[in-house]
């Protein structure tokens, strides 16, 4: 049986990963702008604000997790009122001290473990925009301990150090995302798989996306009628099920064209349309470029 997350995430090919210590004391607070590539935090000991962009403040605690799979702005604090400091989160990274926030002298009131890491997917946003934009995790130390592996594997520069890095990525994207899975989870693939219902037809599109689906039988796969499914699916996915299963369709399709190993009819069939031009159509619609001029430039 297909196994939708695992997918995504294998299409996503986490790679390179930054990490670094932070810590807050006093008065403090820092102002990162959109940044892109998907970033982490867990909290290893303390508490502190985090405030994203679009979405209610949050209160961290000892034993939190955070992925933001795109990194909208956010703000993260302590608990005084305090003008936040613009950050830039590339010198950030490439410091290799603790970075220290407020009162630098003393004990901290919260000590974090953040970094961000980037997808080798030219495609990431793509894909990125079936996950939740905010992922946050209490109670799972399995999430900490992989985010302290990944610090220290940061740290030293041991032999396969950019391989173990790329592994403890994906390891991480995993543990999080399906410790969020459930009614709770911000409208995203992982809600849409929480719903025993919905699961059913979102693993059917991902096992046989070459098959004519309408959401009549997508909603058969749920046992659902048409227009409850439509309902349910858009309320829980963040997206119309059409819409969902052709964006993981263009997903698949611009993975085998980058491959260049099958013709473009090839391709056609295999994400479900019934002719080169068909599909030449719909990928030029829905990417901006034909798809042969794709595939050349990739």
């Amino acid at each position: 049986m297909a196994d939708p997350l695992s997918e995504v995430i294998t299409l996503l090919q986490p790679g390179t990963v930054f990490s670094k210590g932070i810590s807050g004391a006093g008065r403090w607070a820092v102002r990162y702008e959109q940044f892109g590539h998907p970033s982490f935090c867990a909290v290893l000991e303390g508490a502190c604000r985090l405030m994203v962009d679009g979405h209610e403040p949050l209160t961290l605690e000892a034993g939190d997790f955070v992925l933001m799979p795109a990194t909208p702005g956010f703000t993260m604090s302590g608990f005084e009122p305090v003008k936040p400091k613009k950050m830039d989160p590339s010198v950030s990274a490439s410091m290799t001290e603790e970075l220290r926030h407020g009162t630098q002298s003393g004990p901290p009131d919260v000590r974090l473990l953040g970094g961000y890491f980037v997808f080798g997917s030219p495609d990431a946003a793509l894909i990125v925009s079936l996950l939740p934009q905010l992922v946050h995790v209490r109670g799972e130390p399995r999430l900490t301990v992989v985010v302290q592996l990944v610090g220290d594997e940061t740290r030293e520069h041991r032999s396969g150090r950019n391989l173990v890095l790329a592994r403890l990525a994906e390891v991480l994207l995993v543990e999080a995302l399906r410790s969020a899975t459930g009614a709770t989870a911000s409208p995203g693939l992982l809600r849409g798989l929480a719903d025993t219902r919905l699961s059913a037809a979102i693993r059917q599109m991902h096992e046989n996306p070459a098959r004519s689906w309408t959401v009549e039988q997508l909603g058969k796969e749920a046992a659902l009628s048409r227009s409850a499914f439509f309902e349910r699916f858009s309320r829980a996915v963040g997206v119309p099920p059409m819409e969902y299963l052709q964006v993981w369709r263009m997903a698949l399709a611009k993975d085998l064209l980058r491959r260049n190993d099958l013709s473009l009819a090839e391709v056609a069939e295999r994400v479900g349309y019934s002719s080169a031009s068909t599909f030449s159509t719909a990928f030029s619609r829905h990417v901006g470029q034909p798809p042969a001029r794709y595939a050349r430039s990739h």
